[in-house]
C-alpha cells in the first residue's frame, strides 16, 4: 500500500526557499495629475499571485492562486506549510488575505491571518473563509470558519475578497458562481452577495436580514455578480469593484440590505449573443456609482488616505485584469468626480492593489510569472 504523499509534499513546500531579487526600477518616471512616480519591481516568478498582506515587522505575505503562500522579507522568500486543500480549477484556489485589525498590537491573542479559498467538496467547490496563526514553519491553529451553503460547478466567480469594517466585523464577497446567475437574487443562497461575519465566522445579530426567514442571516447585500475589489474608506464606508458580463463593470458602495440588481439589472452584454442583459435600472435596486470604460475586468481596490501620495488622498485605486489598467477615482460623497489612468499595460493584468502603512502603493500582476510592484513618489 502506497503512503499518502500529501504530507510529504507539504513538508517539501515548507522548505522551499528562493532568493528575492533586488528591487528593479521598471519605469524611472511616470506622470500623473498630482504626482510623478516610478514603478519598481520587488519580486518576480510568482505563479498567479492573488493577494498581499503587510506584517507589522515589514515582511509581506503573498498568496498564489494555485495554493501556495509566500512569506517575503528583504532578501528571500519562503513557502509556508499548513494550508488547507484548495480547488485550483479555473478561477479558484487560494485567494484573499487579511490580517486581524489588531495583529501585532497586543499579547498575540489577535495575531490571526484570515484568508479565503475555494474548498473542494461534493458537487464541485465552494467559497470558504479560514484563519490561522503564523508559526515558525508555517500556519498553525488552522480553522475553517465559514463555507458557503452550496458546493457547485463550474470553477469560476468565487468573489473571495475580504475587508474588516470599523466595528471589527468581517465582510466577504461571494460570486454568483457563473452557471446560474439568478442565484444572486435568491436570499436563500450565499452566491452573488456580500456577507458580514463576526471574527469567528458567524452572523452578527444586527445583520440586515436576520429577522427574515427567507434570507440567510449572513447576507449583507444581494445582486452582486462577482466582486473582486473590496475596501473601506476613511469614513468607514465599504466600496466594491465588480465584474459585469461583457462590459458593465461596476464600482458600488455596499450598504446593508441593498440589492445591486444582477442579473435583473446590468449594463453588460451576453458573451454569445452580445445582447443586453436585464434592464439598465429598476426601482428598489441600487445603480452603480461608476461604470468602468470598456472591458475593464476589475480586481483589487484600495483607498488612499495620504502618506506617500498626499495629492491622491481621498481616491480609490482600482486594478484591471483584461484592461491592464490602474485607475484613480476621486470620490466626493457618493460620486466619482474625477478619473485618471495611472498605468496601462506596464505590468500586465493587475490582480491586487494595496496601500501599506506608509502610504506606498503595491500591485500584484496576474501571470504564470507574475510580480510584486511598488509605486514610489518622485520629488
Amino acid at each position: 500500500m502506497m503512503r499518502p504523499i500529501r504530507p510529504l509534499l507539504a513538508l517539501l513546500a515548507a522548505l522551499v526557499a528562493a532568493p528575492a531579487p533586488a528591487a528593479e526600477v521598471v519605469h524611472e518616471r511616470l506622470t500623473s495629475d498630482h504626482h510623478d512616480f516610478r514603478l519598481v519591481r520587488l519580486a518576480e516568478g510568482l505563479s498567479h499571485p492573488w493577494s498581499l498582506a503587510f506584517l507589522p515587522d515589514g515582511r509581506m505575505l503573498v498568496s498564489e492562486r494555485g495554493g501556495r503562500l509566500w512569506l517575503l522579507d528583504d532578501d528571500a522568500r519562503r513557502a509556508l506549510d499548513g494550508l488547507p486543500a484548495v480547488s485550483a480549477r479555473g478561477q479558484g484556489g487560494l485567494l484573499d488575505l487579511a490580517l486581524h485589525p489588531d495583529f501585532g498590537s497586543d499579547d498575540g491573542d489577535s495575531d490571526w491571518l484570515y484568508f479565503t479559498y475555494s474548498r473542494p467538496g461534493p458537487g464541485g467547490s465552494a467559497s470558504a473563509l479560514a484563519r490561522a496563526r503564523l508559526g515558525d514553519a508555517g500556519l498553525t491553529e488552522l480553522t475553517t470558519l465559514f463555507v458557503q451553503d452550496r458546493y457547485s460547478d463550474p470553477g469560476r466567480h468565487y468573489g473571495g475578497r475580504l475587508a474588516f469594517l470599523p466595528d471589527g466585523s468581517l465582510v466577504i464577497s461571494i460570486g454568483d458562481r457563473g452557471r446560474d446567475p439568478d442565484r444572486a437574487q435568491d436570499g436563500g443562497d450565499h452566491a452573488g452577495g456580500v456577507l458580514r461575519l463576526t471574527q469567528e465566522g458567524t452572523a452578527p445579530m444586527d445583520n440586515p436580514f436576520v429577522n427574515e426567514a427567507a434570507v440567510l442571516d449572513e447576507l449583507y447585500s444581494l445582486g452582486n455578480r462577482n466582486i473582486q475589489g473590496l475596501t473601506v474608506d476613511g469614513e468607514g464606508r465599504l466600496w466594491a469593484s465588480e465584474h459585469g458580463p461583457r462590459g458593465g463593470d461596476e464600482l458600488n458602495r455596499i450598504e446593508a440590505g441593498a440589492n445591486y440588481g444582477w442579473p435583473e439589472v446590468s449594463l453588460g452584454r451576453d458573451y454569445v449573443t452580445f445582447l443586453p442583459i436585464g434592464d439598465d435600472t429598476r426601482p428598489g435596486m441600487r445603480d452603480p456609482v461608476h461604470v468602468f470604460e470598456g472591458r475593464f475586468a476589475p480586481s483589487g481596490l484600495a483607498w488612499v488616505s495620504g502618506g506617500a501620495f498626499p495629492g491622491w488622498r481621498g481616491s480609490l485605486l482600482a486594478g484591471g485584469l483584461l484592461s491592464e489598467r490602474l485607475v484613480r477615482l476621486v470620490i466626493d460623497g457618493d460620486r466619482v468626480v474625477e478619473r485618471e489612468v495611472l498605468l496601462e499595460g506596464e505590468i500586465g493584468r493587475i490582480r491586487d492593489v494595496r496601500v501599506d502603512p506608509d502610504g506606498r502603493i503595491y500591485l500584484l500582476s496576474d501571470a504564470s510569472d507574475g510580480g510584486l510592484y511598488r509605486l514610489e513618489p518622485l520629488e
